[in-house]
């Protein structure tokens, strides 16, 4: 525990100036990084940015993997008035060209591992070659290297606060910007790891923050990005395993950590002997979010590490509730009270606020600052009462203000914590010349919670079966990032549409889950 005498200063740039040599970061090849030098890396990438022609208010996108410079980036942008975008590096190159495009990002860095997708992004997106940068080597990008070397480790002038934005999917299947406007002040003026206050988590005291999911995630670098502002050293997996996060909590005595159900399920899913091998009694804070998580999963994770299971529900556009354990087995299946800093409320289809255990559609609002979709003002517009909004989440509050889910948003799916929306999917299916109509739904899987079904109705002289089945798949995996793809194809003769053109989707899932309550 860090005593009163050399208790870091808050936020990360003071940190480092105060205690260069305190280690902040281990990546995932256990190499430890230091405050200074961590802050040196921000600073110069700073200074690079800034030398390729980025001033404040302009983006730069990363498809990197949990690592240091995934880091250096967030900690560049968030001084330096930037925006940062992070790319899902399970995208496929389409995919990565939009939000390059759509952004505006005027440099990229990027991974080799990601080479082929993020090289034919960056042409499709149309990125000057001098403005994309490979750790590693991507042919027609520069090293990650010259973008640092020969710039000072100083702090650079003008320090400005810049922010994440981050892309998250729409019914139309493509993904938005989430934009808040720059307030224009130095970053020290905003209390960057107080979110986590919000969670009951301390500043400093020892606390070791596990990285166990990808940093494209909102909540993942939030949550991240938070700790290394209040003084909590960061543990980072590179690719999350379940006996792997029971090791490094055991050797490195991580406290805190952001989970999702899966990650609960395959836990659980170990052999007893493996899961006594570790000790978790570190933990302070294993927060779980994303999706819903099936009560008899945590009730057991509950037994075994004990109080430190806790549940959010928020949105990448703000939120959001919490609940403690000891509160969640008192009311099971709840998602907890509004935020200190949140205000949530349910509304039915006429925007009346409704009383406690009616259900309505679910609405949020962050009291410190709005949103909007980046070059989309009618989607910003649209699903708002006043300065609240929503995701099209139902619900209920009871007296006491605990909200539970009753359904979600009825055509999204949730497979693993991801949410992924069918028009993307539907959009790919209906290029394909065999396809005359097609749906894509969730239907139960026991791991992930969901997993994505297509229901195609064939062009005319198409001979449904095996083989239109396996075009369609292939088709899919050219252009769709693998978790959004359809597992499975069934054939139908003529979609459920109504005279209009709407298709009664329900229709379709039902059967799929017959006997079987979604997860909601």
């Amino acid at each position: 525990m860090t005593s009163a005498a050399t208790q870091p200063t808050t936020g990360f740039w003071a940190q480092a100036t105060a205690e260069p040599d305190r280690v902040v970061l281990v990546a995932s090849d256990g190499e430890e990084w230091t405050a200074g030098r961590l802050h040196a890396a921000a600073n110069r990438m700073v200074h690079g940015l800034r030398a390729a022609g980025l001033e404040r208010g302009d983006s730069f996108a990363v498809a990197l993997p949990n690592g240091p410079e995934f880091f250096a980036a967030y900690l560049a942008a968030t001084q330096a008035g930037f925006y940062l975008v992070p790319v899902n590096h399970h995208f496929v190159a389409p995919e990565i060209a939009w939000i390059v495009a759509d952004s505006g990002a005027k440099a990229l860095i990027a991974h080799e591992r990601f080479a082929g997708p993020v090289r034919a992004a960056a042409d499709e997106a149309g990125l000057a070659p001098g403005r994309r940068y490979a750790v590693g080597t991507i042919e027609g990008f520069r090293p990650y290297a010259e973008l640092l070397d020969g710039q000072p480790d100083s702090a650079p002038a003008d320090r400005t606060i810049g922010w994440v934005m981050n892309y998250t999917s729409g019914t139309t299947g493509r993904p938005r910007g989430i934009r808040r406007p720059l307030p224009g002040k130095p970053p020290e003026e905003s209390y960057m790891g107080g979110f986590l206050g919000v969670f009951g988590v301390a500043s400093f005291d020892g606390n070791v923050h596990l990285v166990g999911s990808p940093l494209y995630h909102t909540a993942v670098l939030q949550f991240a990005g938070a700790s290394l502002h209040v003084g909590h050293r960061l543990v980072l997996m590179d690719k999350w395993t379940p006996e792997e996060m029971l090791r490094l909590i055991d050797h490195r005595k991580c406290t805190i950590t952001h989970m999702v159900p899966t990650q609960f399920h395959r836990l659980l899913a170990l052999p007893e002997e493996t899961r006594r091998a570790y000790d978790v009694s570190s933990m302070r804070h294993a927060i779980h979010g994303a999706a819903p998580c099936p009560e008899h999963v945590k009730r057991a994770m509950i037994d075994w590490w004990g109080p430190c299971v806790e549940e959010y529900y928020a949105a990448s556009e703000g939120g959001g509730t919490f609940v403690t354990a000891e509160d969640w087995l008192k009311k099971p299946g709840t998602v907890g009270r509004a935020w200190p800093i949140s205000e949530v409320a349910v509304f039915d289809d006429d925007g009346n606020r409704l009383p406690p255990d009616e259900l309505g559609t679910i609405y949020m609002k962050m009291n410190i600052g709005g949103f909007a979709y980046h070059k989309d003002e009618a989607k910003t517009r649209k699903n708002r009462i006043g300065d609240l909004f929503t995701v099209g989440d139902l619900g209920v509050l009871d007296e006491d203000g605990y909200l539970f889910l009753r359904d979600r948003k009825i055509d999204m799916i949730i497979s693993g914590g991801v949410n992924i929306y069918p028009a993307e999917i539907e959009s790919a299916l209906l290029a394909h010349p065999g396809v005359a109509d097609a749906a894509a739904f969730g239907i139960p899987h026991d791991e992930w919670g969901e997993e994505v079904k297509a229901v195609v109705e064939p062009a005319p002289g198409e001979e449904p079966g095996p083989d239109l089945a396996a075009s369609l798949l292939a088709h899919c995996a050219e252009r769709l990032a693998k978790y959004k793809r359809p597992r499975s194809v069934d054939f139908i003769a003529e979609m459920p549409r109504d005279p209009n053109g709407k298709l009664y989707k329900r229709r379709l899932r039902e059967p799929y889950w017959e006997g079987r309550r979604r997860a909601v």
